[in-house]
């Protein structure tokens, strides 16, 4: 019988036992790495895609027909204004013009003549000896010939023009570009293409800026202060730094609906023809911001929904604030000790800087936020902070773009 109660009251104490809620153990914290936010001096660019062109570019076209008889420049090189450049056959256009100022010759000696009898006559009519029908056809013969010589030195005028359009010369200092025709062609007036020249000294570099920073440019355009030598810089295809400064030209007329954005134009002295026109390059615009930033590493800022985030750790033991904003208690709260949570701080980031970013504002120098291990959290997490941080050198480096 004892051995029965004995049976009973083991099972009965092994249900009991077996009924008692277990107590689940709690989350380790997430290891981070931290960044002390500090702000400082930033040197940094703002990199724009851009294309250099000529302030000046026309194609050169033929204002008289006719074939192709001289080609007098090295193609690719720099022409001066007025140099020869081409020559249309000048046969037919010299023989007009002789024509022209033999038939301008004809019309004159016809005015001496009707000159004469004009004076014979007035001073017949002022004597009553001659006819008034033979006086006023007299004057009314010079008045002819006078317009006749009009008339003709008007055709020896076009004339020489089409003499002098046979030869086609530079309009301005500039660089030439391959012939589109060779020696003998026919070439139309209007329609042909000889060759194109643009000016090369200096060059226009041409960029475009979102709307939002038109203001900014139209300050430093209509600066009266000296600005920076090194406010404006090209980057070549090759990735050399062009040596000469440049500085605004022109702003566009208007922003283009579509994109948002608007054209500047800069300019470059080109004493070497080191820039040809079409050529990539980047613009950079170095930052004139001299007041201290805050800069910390890109890897700390989490994207959500269009905006951005970093994670701030406190000591919960003295952030009693977001301690006591939690409903729920954490066990660990009990254990002595520093106690690190990390909080979602909405930022607004500056500019990109290599692998940094500039924060505008949502935090304050000072805070610790957590550069590695970000993605393991969520509002509120407990962390376990790693006594070697990331060292807090100075920035400097080429901006990524506008944001």
């Amino acid at each position: 019988m004892n051995r029965v109660v004995l049976s009973i009251l083991f099972a009965a104490c092994l249900t009991l036992y077996s009924c008692k809620p277990k107590v689940t153990p709690p989350t380790p914290p997430t290891p981070v790495n931290l960044y002390t936010v500090k702000s400082q001096q930033v040197f940094y660019y703002d990199n724009f895609p851009a294309t250099v062109q000529g302030l000046s570019q026309v194609d050169l076209r033929p204002e008289v027909q006719g074939y192709i008889t001289g080609i007098f420049f090295t193609e690719g090189t720099h022409v001066q204004k007025g140099q020869k450049l081409y020559e249309i056959d000048e046969r037919l256009y010299q023989a007009a013009y002789d024509q022209a100022v033999a038939n301008l010759k004809v019309a004159q000696g016809t005015q001496v003549q009707a000159q004469q009898d004009a004076d014979r006559y007035t001073y017949l009519n002022e004597q009553n000896a001659v006819a008034k029908q033979l006086y006023d056809h007299a004057i009314i013969a010079l008045e002819n010939a006078k317009n006749s010589v009009g008339a003709a030195q008007q055709a020896v005028n076009t004339a020489k023009a089409n003499f002098t359009y046979s030869i086609i010369t530079a309009p301005f200092d500039g660089t030439i570009g391959f012939s589109q025709v060779k020696m003998g062609n026919m070439v139309s007036v209007g329609s042909t293409i000889l060759n194109t020249i643009s000016t090369d000294n200096p060059m226009a570099v041409d960029f475009l800026i979102n709307e939002a920073q038109l203001s900014h440019y139209q300050e430093l355009s209509q600066s009266k202060t000296a600005l920076s030598d090194s406010l404006f810089t090209i980057v070549l295809p090759d990735h050399s730094v062009y040596p000469y400064p440049g500085k605004i030209s022109v702003i566009d007329r208007g922003v283009d609906p579509q994109t948002g954005t608007i054209r500047i134009r800069l300019e470059f002295p080109n004493p070497k023809y080191a820039l040809r026109a079409g050529m990539s390059c980047v613009v950079r615009v170095h930052n004139q911001e001299k007041a201290p930033q805050m800069v910390i590493p890109g890897k700390a800022v989490v994207e959500q929904m269009g905006e951005y985030f970093v994670f701030v750790v406190k000591d919960t033991v003295m952030f009693t604030a977001a301690d006591s904003a939690r409903k729920e208690k954490d066990p660990m709260d009990s254990v002595p000790g520093p106690k690190y949570r990390a909080f979602q701080h909405k930022v607004q980031l500056g500019q990109t800087i290599d692998d940094h970013v500039i924060i505008k504002a949502g935090i304050a120098d000072g805070d610790q936020i957590v550069v590695d291990g970000v993605q393991a959290l969520h509002e509120g997490s407990r962390v376990a902070v790693s006594k070697k941080q990331p060292g807090q050198g100075g920035t400097t480096g080429e901006g990524k773009g506008s944001k």
